[in-house]
């Protein structure tokens, strides 16, 4: 008896069980996979929810011999019990089946350049080059879903702690704001430019003026920097503003945020407070500020355990004021001569000159050092300032302190991944305060922000006298398993503070007030003390993915040359638009690649 149309259930392909068999339900999505079993044709089934086995009698219907690889289809039929032992307990639809009655081939699909069923290793530049068809694949699908959950979570968190989410413009003055802008002509207003906002830095402190307490906002930015593995010319963050707040506050919120995200998102409990560490303490214990706390392997200066050595490399570092930074390797010892000498090989690709070892065996102690190097007492030291026991081994590099710390961090973490130690399904959090608020361009050697020029002085350094870069600030970046999800800081609110920091990066007041006089004058009318962070949502989520690219996490990325290949932008523009513009391009445009 043919089912009347409101007797059929429209359904998703995921979410069928053994409670709807007998059902006449509506299924449409895509040809998966497509079985010929001795008489009956087997197809699953696929939309974003999920995959269903579809059974078709080729006899009744014909049509469906024709299917392929991707095809949209509509299907109708009944839901019934697979036979006993073809069940597959991986789908959630595992348990049934259902038996076609009708077959409505919506659309047809050439042969995909790549199989999109199953997560197979696909050259990225073809993914990149025909991304809809790549977003079909479970993984992306997987990728993307996820990201709409933390987005979410955010936006949920937030919202019950008072926080409004508010839109900042995208055409805005250029400011310098530590990356190159990209920058758009004004066909009303002749030679002058828009710049695409690098973060929406400016706006939230003056909508923390405007006195709405507590902003937020899911932000696009751009910036035109240098092409980068984990970079991308557009970008997601999590754009967080409060006023009246300490540092502590602004941290206390981000954490609950990142609590509710893995928890929503991901399912995983994060234990809060996360860790706090100045950026002194890590750079010296991990030789870097963006420290990976799923393992130990703490760095330390061994100096003090080789002080009066005889060994000539060690002892003209010590005379030099230079430093010898080690760490301890549990179970290292149990490593092969040549072993040894691969890690001393990854250590002069890395820049240092060598690396000196000590496996404390159970059969005794073996080293690259001289005997001379490792008296009795050496050794105890060694243990003492390490950790280490017998079985564990003990690096050193020796030679400028901060260089060689950032070099033996970098050592740490190659054993560690050579170890298996940095395991993706572990999240370790952590904050990393008391940063500089100066440093000195390596190139130039002028002062510039160590963050940017709206940070305030941490307390104690208000007055900014003395050496600029003894000079600490209330600035903070949140980590997570070495890689940093963002900064944040409390800002300077007070204009004549401010007006100070301008001068000390070398501003002259004409530059101060055509860049930044909007903002001292909005300050001149009662601003309050505010401080906020901008967390990267496509770092968040490639962590929780466990990929290295935060290419996997953004539905259309451009490629490492920042290009759009699907669309081939960046392109040529149109004469009749350029004269619009008032713009003469003065190099013929490059050939697209």
């Amino acid at each position: 008896m043919t089912q009347s149309a409101d007797q059929v259930r429209r359904a998703t392909c995921g979410e069928l069980t053994l409670d709807a068999a007998g059902q006449v339900v509506d299924l449409r999505g895509w040809v998966h996979a497509t079985r010929d079993h001795g008489g009956l044709l087997f197809v699953d089934l696929r939309d974003r929810f999920g995959v269903t086995q579809i059974v078709f009698d080729p006899h009744s219907l014909p049509q469906a011999s024709e299917l392929r690889s991707e095809d949209v289809v509509a299907v109708t039929g009944v839901v019934r019990r697979r036979p006993t032992g073809t069940e597959n307990p991986k789908l959630a639809t595992g348990a049934i089946e259902v038996g076609a009655q009708s077959l409505t081939v919506l659309n047809r699909s050439k042969t995909p350049p790549f199989p999109i069923r199953g997560d197979v290793e696909v050259d990225e530049s073809l993914r990149l080059r025909y991304r809809y068809l790549d977003l079909r694949r479970p993984a992306m699908q997987r990728a993307i879903a996820l990201r709409h959950r933390v987005v979410k979570a955010v936006r949920d968190y937030l919202d019950a702690q008072g926080f409004l989410e508010i839109e900042t413009p995208m055409l805005i003055k250029q400011t310098p704001e530590g990356a190159r802008d990209f920058v758009v002509p004004s066909r009303l207003h002749p030679g002058l430019f828009y710049a695409l906002p690098q973060s929406p830095q400016l706006f939230k402190q003056l909508l923390m003026v405007a006195g709405f307490h507590r902003y937020f906002q899911i932000a696009r930015c751009f910036r035109d920097e240098d092409t980068r593995a984990d970079r991308q010319p557009e970008f997601t963050q999590i754009d967080v503003e409060m006023s009246f707040p300490t540092q502590d506050d602004v941290m206390t919120v981000m954490e609950g945020t990142m609590a509710a995200v893995f928890r929503e998102a991901l399912g995983v409990e994060l234990t809060t407070p996360f860790v706090r560490l100045s950026h002194a303490q890590a750079q010296a214990e991990y030789g870097t500020d963006k420290p990976d706390l799923r393992f130990g392997m703490r760095l330390c200066d061994l100096s003090p355990a080789f002080a009066g050595t005889e060994f000539k490399i060690f002892a003209a570092a010590l005379a030099a004021g230079q430093a010898i930074i080690g760490w301890a390797e549990p179970g290292g010892a149990a490593r092969s001569r040549r072993d040894f000498d691969a890690l001393t090989a990854a250590a002069m690709e890395r820049g240092a000159a060598g690396l000196a070892w000590v496996a404390l065996g159970s059969d005794g102690v073996k080293s690259s050092l001289p005997k001379v190097a490792l008296g009795e007492e050496t050794l105890a030291r060694l243990r003492s300032l390490t950790g280490a026991g017998d079985g564990d081994a003990v690096y050193m590099l020796a030679g400028e302190r901060t260089a060689t710390q950032t070099l033996a961090g970098n050592m740490r973490l190659h054993i560690a991944q050579l170890r298996g130690l940095r395991d993706p399904k572990t999240f370790a959090f952590c904050w990393v305060v008391d940063f500089p608020l100066f440093e000195r361009d390596p190139e130039t050697h002028a002062l510039m922000p160590a963050h940017h020029p709206f940070t305030a002085p941490a307390p104690g350094s208000e007055s900014l006298s003395g050496d600029p870069l003894a000079l600490r600030a209330q600035h903070y970046d949140l980590v997570l398993n070495g890689t940093e999800l963002g900064s944040g800081s409390i800002r300077i609110h007070d204009p004549q503070l401010q007006r100070r920091i301008f001068e000390l990066l070398g501003y002259t007041a004409q530059q101060v007030e055509e860049r930044f006089g909007f903002l001292l004058e909005a300050f001149a009318y009662g601003a309050p003390p505010h401080g906020g962070i901008a967390l990267g949502v496509d770092r968040i989520v490639a962590l929780m993915l466990g990929t290295d690219s935060i290419r996997d996490t953004i539905a259309f990325p451009k490629n490492q040359r920042f290009q759009d290949v699907m669309i081939g932008a960046p392109g040529p523009v149109e004469p009749a638009a350029l004269r619009e513009l008032h713009l003469r391009i003065d190099v013929p445009p490059r050939a697209q690649t």
